[in-house]
């Protein structure tokens, strides 16, 4: 009985440190490379969708940051969502030439205001949506890059997103593990010919494409997952666009950092059980990238729990390894791959400036994600909103994102 739990927890632990250590070398020695395209000479239509959910402290910054964009200003138009938005913020935006559609919801989703907005718009007047968050700045030629892809024939983009602030540790800790993301569920996943995953801004699609796709969007949480689960039952690749830069707050404390990642947990699990049964039907029809979405990345332990359960069992087997059936060697192999696989993502700054503080501030993040293990009980029901107040970018890699 015991070497049948230690072989359970062998095999989905391996499993777990097996994928991202895959991808992770996929992303590093196999990057996928598009055509090279210097510019283009067609511009496609582009509205910029900006849900903003009580964000009146930066949306105001953040919709100017458009303004001067390396893209035809008759191109593109900045339409900011206001949920819940002061009068005085909205008269303001008004006042900038911003276009701006006030929702009201008892119950607010970013779905629910994207769908709002598109029933108000002129479909005729876009070829492609953009959608960021109010707390999201766009590098100067996101646009344009994005257009570049378009025009090459991806119509569902990633953009990579970048911190915005490096200002505290927990700011610090979720940067690293965006870069980590990027490079592994995005990069990574491209170069073996899956699509990336969605982060929920910082996207752009085929005007069409979303405005149906959000038809069918019913989420108070994980409304990314839902998106590209259709978007892929669709029979759409999503790409990654590494060179196009979306800079996005990170959370500054213990308190904004539960908030998120509860959310985030929660609708893991939530959506593995909606799309589990899904899932494996479409393996068996050789849908590999659907099953991939549905199944292997919501059975992943998050990095974190990944860690704690990876390191305790090393460390166990290295106190009781006689006791045990499993071989030491097989656990401090695991936890080697690990290690690889959360290292080859960070640029060579960033161990300079930065990993002493993601060491010394590990074990408080560790111990908040296991506790978030019972606090799941219907956060999938509830729209936790984290609250944003940069208006600036403070970020010493951000000449190391786009390489």
């Amino acid at each position: 009985m015991l070497f049948t739990i230690e072989l359970i927890i062998l095999i989905y632990l391996g499993a777990c440190v097996f994928y991202n250590f895959l991808f992770s070398v996929a992303g590093r020695l196999f990057p996928k490379k598009g055509k090279t395209v210097a510019d283009t000479l067609s511009h496609s239509r582009i509205a910029v969708l900006v849900p903003a959910y009580k964000e009146d402290e930066v949306i105001l910054s953040v919709a100017q940051s458009y303004e001067s964009l390396d893209y035809p200003a008759d191109k593109y138009e900045v339409i900011v969502i206001a949920d819940s938005l002061q009068p005085a913020t909205i008269v303001t935006l008004r006042a900038e030439g911003i276009t701006v559609i006030p929702v009201s919801f008892n119950k607010s989703t970013k779905a629910k205001s994207l769908n709002a907005a598109f029933a108000q718009l002129h479909d005729d007047k876009y070829d492609m949506a953009v959608i960021a968050d109010a707390d999201n700045i766009p590098a100067r030629d996101f646009l344009k890059r994005v257009n570049i892809a378009f025009q090459q024939g991806y119509h569902a983009i990633q953009a990579q997103r970048v911190a915005k602030n490096l200002d505290t540790p927990f700011a610090i800790l979720d940067a690293a593990n965006e870069m980590i993301a990027n490079h592994i569920n995005r990069k990574g996943a491209n170069a073996l010919g899956l699509s990336a995953s969605i982060i929920g801004s910082g996207i752009a699609f085929e005007y069409q494409l979303i405005k149906q796709a959000l038809k069918e969007t019913e989420a108070t949480g994980g409304f990314d997952k839902v998106l590209q689960q259709l978007l892929v039952d669709k029979g759409y690749k999503i790409h990654y666009l590494e060179s196009a830069l979306m800079f996005d707050e990170k959370v500054e404390n213990a308190a904004a950092f539960e908030n998120q990642r509860k959310r985030w947990l929660s609708s893991q699990l939530v959506y593995l059980r909606q799309y589990f049964l899904r899932g494996f039907r479409a393996l068996l029809k050789g849908r590999i990238d659907y099953f991939y979405m549905a199944v292997g990345q919501n059975m992943l332990l998050p990095r974190m729990l990944l860690l704690a359960g990876v390191f305790f069992m090393t460390f166990i087997y290295l106190i009781l390894g006689h006791y045990l059936t499993v071989p030491f060697y097989a656990w401090a192999m695991i936890a080697g791959a690990f290690i690889v696989s959360m290292l080859l993502p960070l640029p060579g700054k960033f161990y300079s400036k930065y990993l002493l503080t993601v060491i010394l501030n590990l074990p408080r993040v560790v111990g908040i994600m296991l506790a978030l293990v019972f606090k799941l009980k219907g956060a999938n029901k509830t729209f936790i909103h984290t609250k944003h107040s940069k208006t600036s970018i403070d970020n010493p890699l951000v000449n190391v994102a786009g390489k």
